[in-house]
């Protein structure tokens, strides 16, 4: 009886020892609770990318670009010509309601930002790069506060057609550059068309827009204003599947944002063959369905999208004020049809807006477009 209690007991040794000598897969380390306390300046270990991808999931090499002289887009990790990099992208404020559609080249865009304005209606602010040969732009409306604070971010040049009182404080900032089409100084940036009534009608050129910033001294290339890095990125070799999340990840074919833009009901459907969401919106008429560029005839696709749950007030006579910086806030991210919750976080006006997870990491989208869905708090909006 000594004997096998001796040897149970010399058992349980070895295997304690066995158990301290094993390290933790650094490529697939466990994943802790969440703390509902967490704090972005000291982070804990992010969690790696899932090997090999699961089915669906699109991987590309994409370690060495097509031709030389190409670099990484800061806007979308994808390679670009050096120039088209070194150029400041603009921002364009385009409407969204009925009598809007068409858009034009909207699909050239690298990031677009939705939100609503007064009277529930959307607008959207596109970030293009490599815009200076685009013939027709938009089209394009008026400004709000709040897209300023966005477009700061890319150091873009901010290309719109007027806007409410609000907005002048912020456009008379001696960094901020923009260009009006209401002004005579800049109108010949734009032009309209005969196919539908004023204010719907008003484009941009890409050629016209560099003639007027030249004009009027604006620098192309990139000012010391900006982060330098706005989103970490996965290249399509390595992308972040997010099964590192494990049963945090939802399956998410289907976003429809319907519940916070109710006029124009957007949502995606996840298309496992590009690993791209395809966007389309419940509007009326021949514009219900598939949201397709006149100019280039593709529908709107996007490899990130994030849902940004936003503060804010009413100013009166329906204008909004969100709250873009100074606070944390909660939200979505979605890609390769998964999602999880995050928490956004922006700290100064020209600074980027900060996505983290659950455990205070900043978390790594895919190479590719990005959609941004800024949202009121109290609105919901659902995916499966």
């Amino acid at each position: 009886m000594k004997r096998m209690k001796t040897l149970i007991l010399l058992f349980a040794v070895l295997l304690a020892l066995a158990a301290c000598g094993q390290e933790e897969d650094p490529q697939n380390p466990t994943i802790s609770e969440p703390d509902s306390t967490w704090n972005p300046d000291t982070p804990t270990p992010q969690p790696g990318l899932a090997e090999p991808a699961p089915p669906g999931v699109v991987i590309e090499d994409d370690s060495q670009p097509p031709r030389e002289g190409m670099v990484r887009s800061r806007l979308t990790n994808e390679w670009v010509d050096a120039d088209v990099a070194a150029t400041r992208p603009i921002a364009v404020t385009v409407p969204n309601e009925v009598s809007a559609i068409p858009h034009y080249n909207l699909s050239k865009a690298s990031v677009v930002y939705e939100a609503n304005v007064e009277g529930r209606m959307s607008r959207m602010m596109a970030i293009y790069e490599g815009w200076e040969d685009l013939e027709k732009i938009g089209n394009v409306r008026s400004l709000r506060t709040y897209f300023i604070y966005w477009a700061f971010e890319w150091d873009a040049f901010i290309v719109h057609l007027g806007g409410p009182y609000f907005i002048n404080e912020l456009i008379s900032e001696p960094t901020t550059q923009n260009i009006d089409g209401l002004l005579d100084s800049d109108a010949s940036a734009f032009f309209r068309s005969s196919d539908r009534p004023a204010p719907h009608n008003a484009y941009a050129s890409g050629p016209g827009l560099a003639d007027i910033a030249y004009r009027k001294g604006y620098p192309l290339g990139y000012r010391d204003l900006i982060d330098t890095d706005h989103f970490k990125f996965a290249t399509k070799l390595n992308p972040n599947t997010l099964s590192q999340y494990d049963s945090e990840a939802k399956n998410a074919a289907y976003i429809d944002m319907s519940g916070c833009y109710p006029l124009t009901r957007c949502y995606f459907e996840y298309n496992e063959e590009d690993g791209l969401y395809y966007r389309s919106q419940h509007l009326s008429g021949s514009t219900d369905g598939p949201h397709v560029d006149a100019a280039t005839g593709e529908q709107l696709t996007f490899k990130n999208i994030l849902v940004q749950y936003i503060k804010y007030e009413e100013l009166g006579e329906g204008y909004l004020a969100f709250q873009c910086h100074d606070t944390t806030r909660d939200g979505w991210y979605f890609t390769n049809g998964k999602g999880i919750h995050v928490r956004w976080e922006k700290t100064s006006d020209y600074g980027a807006t900060r996505y983290y997870d659950d455990y205070g990491n900043e978390i790594t989208v895919n190479t590719g477009k990005t959609m941004i869905c800024v949202v009121e708090e109290g609105d919901n909006f659902t995916f499966r």
